[in-house]
């Protein structure tokens, strides 16, 4: 157990050196999704009413935690590619040939991406009272902040588990952009299931992304979460994505060769 304990607090020590020494990486992650939120939320805010929310609610509002998601996705892909780097200078295989168990090593991975991501979400809801998001206790705060961690960690392991199988930062880039930004946008991220055509709306339901939001909405703004499927059902489900996810990943870890 010391040795698992000891392996997981280095790598995730080692993941925020890293960032720290690494500045761009902040504005890879946090300047796309707020340019995004300005332009996006300026263009549609004029023809836009989200249903079930108050009159007054702008797009602004409520395209905001779908922008929050957006900040823990990038950085779960900016974080996770340095496995794919680690790989090609030799740490990986180092890391991993070590008495370390391999659960260790993609626990402390993920928990390094999971941390980063969460820090960079908190900065980017520091902007929420400029559009009259507020948190209304403290009680909602905790709640707001168990839902960040879980969200952050179910994207990184998920990642981690993709950027393992694979040996190219170009190769997995593609993937991020076939697979994750498209279950970003059929979360209920830029526009609500309601009023989607039936087929897209199904396609919605089965996505485990839009329990996520749906959280997300229920902690940051329950207003615009009226017709999203209850808080319980969503934190449930998401808790289930983040452990399959994580085992998918020390699935992958476990499989795939040192060399």
């Amino acid at each position: 157990m010391s040795l698992f304990l000891l392996a997981v607090l280095t790598l995730w020590q080692r993941e925020l050196v890293r960032f720290y020494r690494q500045p761009s990486r902040v504005v890879g992650a946090l300047a796309p999704p707020v340019l995004f939120w300005l332009l996006i939320g300026f263009g549609l805010g004029p023809s836009f009413h989200a249903p079930g929310a108050a009159g007054g609610t702008s797009y602004l509002a409520w395209f905001f935690p779908g922008v929050v998601i957006l900040i823990l996705l990038f950085t779960a892909i900016f974080s996770e590619i340095s496995i794919i780097e680690d790989r090609r200078e030799g740490f990986l295989q180092a890391v991993l040939v070590s008495p370390a168990p391999r659960a260790a090593v993609v626990l402390g991975k993920v928990l390094g991406g999971t941390t980063l991501a969460v820090l960079q979400s908190v900065l980017f809801l520091l902007l929420g009272p400029a559009i009259g998001l507020r948190v209304p206790s403290i009680g909602a705060l905790a709640v707001l902040a168990a839902v960040l961690c879980l969200l952050a960690f179910a994207l990184t392991a998920l990642a981690a588990a993709i950027a393992w199988w694979l040996d190219s930062t170009q190769g997995f880039h593609a993937i991020m952009n076939l697979f994750l930004i498209p279950m970003w946008l059929l979360a209920g991220t830029l526009f609500p299931a309601r009023g989607a055509p039936g087929w897209l709306g199904a396609v919605m339901s089965v996505n485990p992304l839009t329990y996520g939001v749906a959280a997300l909405r229920r902690a940051l703004a329950p207003e615009s979460a009226a017709d999203l499927p209850g808080f319980a059902v969503s934190l449930a489900v998401t808790a289930a994505c983040a452990l399959l996810a994580f085992g998918a990943a020390g699935w992958v870890a476990s499989r795939r060769p040192t060399r």
